[in-house]
């Protein structure tokens, strides 16, 4: 990347694709947001844990739309098994409606905890307030949008 935002590095340069694909900083974004390469840009995968796609701002799978200190998780859509730290970012980056993982399968490894990259069974994850491998607490109001990806 060129211009002001080209020198930067750590947390935000190390994601691949994420902000890459610009160029000149934010004001010389040609084509907008869909002209950055992949999904909006995905988390990398491999030792830093899997790929994560949408709109992420940072290396621990927070997004345009949930980005507070608490906003640590990115979630396995049932529908296509990638990762998506939030329903709206499936909605604007995926090619399909989602589906919710059903009852049944609570205990798929489908919740991803941004800081550590532990994921979790479903089922432990509706048990929880923070992360049982590394102690981030997450976003108590996500609760609020169980049934968006997960059957009540």
């Amino acid at each position: 990347m060129s211009g002001a935002w080209g020198a930067m590095s750590g947390a935000w340069g190390a994601m691949s694709g994420a902000w890459g694909a610009m160029s000149g900083g934010w004001g010389a974004m040609s084509g907008g947001w869909g002209a950055m390469s992949g999904a909006w840009g995905a988390m990398s995968g491999g030792a830093a844990g899997p790929r994560v796609l949408g709109p992420t701002v940072d290396d621990q799978t927070r997004c345009v739309h949930y980005r507070t200190p608490l906003d640590v998780i990115a979630i396995r859509f049932a529908c296509c098994g990638e990762f998506y730290p939030c329903h709206a970012c499936h909605a604007e980056t995926a090619d399909h409606p989602a589906q919710q993982w059903p009852v049944d399968r609570r205990g798929e490894r489908a919740v991803l905890c941004g800081v550590c990259t532990t994921t979790l069974a479903i089922a432990d994850y509706l048990e929880a307030d923070s992360c049982p491998e590394c102690g981030a607490a997450f976003n108590p109001g996500c609760k609020l949008h169980t049934e968006l990806y997960f059957q009540v």
